[in-house]
């Protein structure tokens, strides 16, 4: 399995997956005050909501390729010959996609918040409120890659299969940055479910997929 993560990790950096989704992330965080206007005290209030639903559209950005090029060419039969558990792959993969999507998604949040005029104090609730929901973001997007995996028009699905799904972390992320301490551990409990659950949905998709 560690050499599967490492290997994952390699690919997420050759093909632009680590790059692509904070480069996004941080272009909607420029963009976003030239809709508003410069007003620093409105940004500064709903730059956090903003901060997260960047994450969640960036989260989409490598959905599409998580699982699908392995499917198609056959390294989840070559795993399943091996006796390697689908439902133990898919937790690999997920571990892999967080940590190539969560750490450089949290660095740039800091940057996204010097942008958006967010005090330090809103910034330190963005950063825990992202580590703790990163993961179930993770294991969402895995899950969603699994079950898309083959089929025509695999982006647009990932969209829609992913994001309703991903509502109540945005919604407890940002319930949070008020100081709520129950909107944190909602997320934490969301978040959770989402990794406990997520390996055997995508162990399951990927079987299908194999057979």
């Amino acid at each position: 399995m560690a050499r599967l993560i490492a290997r994952d990790l390699r690919l997420a950096w050759a093909g632009g997956g680590m790059v692509n989704p904070v480069a996004f992330f941080l272009l909607v965080a420029i963009l976003f005050p030239f809709a508003v206007g410069p007003d620093t005290v409105l940004l500064a209030r709903i730059g956090g909501g903003v901060i997260w639903a960047a994450a969640l559209l960036a989260a989409l950005l490598p959905v599409e390729r998580l699982v699908g090029p392995d499917a198609e060419a056959g390294v989840f039969d070559q795993l399943g010959v091996r006796g390697f558990s689908m439902a133990g792959v898919a937790a690999a993969k997920i571990l892999a996609h967080w940590l190539s999507f969560a750490p450089p998604l949290m660095l740039a949040a800091v940057v996204a918040a010097g942008l958006l005029g967010l005090p330090a104090v809103t910034l330190g609730r963005v950063e825990i409120g992202l580590l703790i929901g990163t993961p179930g973001l993770a294991a969402l997007a895995v899950a969603t890659s699994a079950l898309i995996a083959g089929m025509g028009g695999a982006g647009a699905l990932a969209g829609l299969l992913m994001l309703p799904l991903a509502v109540p972390l945005l919604i407890f992320g940002a319930g949070a940055l008020d100081g709520g301490a129950g909107a944190l551990k909602l997320l934490g409990a969301v978040s959770l479910v989402l990794v406990a659950g997520a390996p055997f949905v995508a162990g399951a998709a990927m079987r299908v997929a194999m057979e």
